[in-house]
């Protein structure tokens, strides 16, 4: 029988000072938990849940047995691990405090934009330097719909559509994401002067995406999802859906690093939407704090998504920035690093003053003990 460990933060705090000293700081963010619910499963079934403080942990963790003890010892330090900030050209995205990746979708029938920016390059041009100006720390540019039941583009039509958007933005010094999932355009792409592979397949659409990211050397974003080859959304059947989605991304982590990509270049996202019910969503959301466990950055993608929809009277996409705000607070709070949202200027104001929050606990010395 297969047994898996996890370990979830459960209780947070504003500062250490506010627990003694007795909390940690959870992936490098601005965020600390001071206890934990260290899990264990046997054959997709959780057999025991032991709570456990910060002092505690060592103590829990020695009375595991071995092979379960090793992966507590892993998953406690990813979980206080800084991660290094990303490069991307001359520019460097540092992952202290949550950063804003604004979207630019260059496609005929996505879901949030209805195509406005796909037949001028101008057009998208301008509304590319409008999120720069806010306050976006990337653009990610895509030409391919991926929402449930979108067509499968041809590759060539793809190339057409994102690479003069990412020769612009290159031209204007931002650094660029490209939302792909085919080697050619990861390649054309890069060329063109993206920095960042951003794959819905998780490098799993065509298996020389693999070989093409670890020989370029940048960062690419591995993201969850159930299904295999054009339909992404198949096969959303999960035991737990927040272990699950853990499991997959941690198994699907180690497969690209054992094929040559390096692992301080990957960052995971649990792929809200693809997949999974809105019961699911709001579970993986009530639990994003787990995921620091895997060790990597971790980017959070809820903006405007369908579940927002399903809890507002079915609110068109244009009509969810109210939800995409709340949504991004609470990525905030787990202490996600990177946000990829449509409505750059209110999520980076939303950012501001969540991070003046967050500075004005780590300095209120009041709550140090005489």
């Amino acid at each position: 029988m297969s047994e898996s460990l996890y370990i979830r933060p459960v209780a947070f705090a504003e500062s250490p000072q506010a627990e003694h000293g007795e909390a940690v700081r959870l992936g490098g963010s601005m965020v600390w938990a001071s206890r934990f619910a260290v899990i264990r499963r046997k054959d997709s079934v959780v057999v025991s849940r032991e709570l456990t403080g910060v002092g505690d942990m060592a103590d829990v963790l020695s009375r595991l047995p071995d092979p379960l003890a090793v992966e507590g010892e892993a998953q406690w330090a990813a979980l206080r691990q800084v991660h290094a900030p990303i490069q991307c050209g001359g520019r460097t995205i540092r992952l202290d405090q949550p950063q804003v990746m604004g979207v630019l979708n260059v496609t005929p029938d996505s879901f949030s934009d209805g195509g406005q920016f796909m037949d001028d390059p101008q057009v998208a041009a301008d509304h590319a330097a409008m999120m720069l100006e806010a306050g976006a720390a990337i653009i990610d540019v895509g030409g391919e719909s991926t929402r449930p039941g979108a067509a499968a583009v041809w590759e060539g039509d793809e190339l057409k559509r994102v690479i003069p958007a990412i020769e612009r933005l290159a031209a204007m010094g931002a650094a660029v994401s490209t939302d792909t999932r085919r080697p050619a355009v990861m390649e054309a792409a890069l060329a063109a002067g993206a920095h960042l592979v951003n794959d819905v397949s998780a490098l799993r659409h065509d298996p020389r995406s693999i070989e093409l990211v670890a020989r370029a050397g940048v960062p690419v974003v591995l993201m969850h999802a159930p299904g295999e080859g054009d339909d992404l959304h198949t096969n959303g059947t999960y035991r737990d859906v927040v272990l699950d989605v853990f499991d997959w991304l941690r198994e699907r982590r180690d497969a690209v690093v054992a094929a040559g990509v390096a692992r301080e270049k990957i960052v995971l996202d649990p792929g809200l939407g693809f997949g999974k019910s809105l019961a699911d969503n709001l579970a993986l959301l009530n639990a994003m704090p787990l995921f620091h466990a895997l060790g990597q950055p971790l980017l959070i993608g809820a903006s405007r998504k369908r579940m927002i929809g399903a809890l507002s009277n079915e609110a068109p996409a244009h009509q969810r920035l109210g939800g995409s705000l709340l949504l991004a607070g609470k990525a905030m709070d787990a202490g996600a690093h990177l946000l990829r949202v449509h409505d750059v200027p209110e999520t980076v104001q939303a950012v501001h003053v969540w991070r003046g929050m967050r500075d004005a606990a780590l300095t209120d010395f009041s709550q140090l003990p005489d």
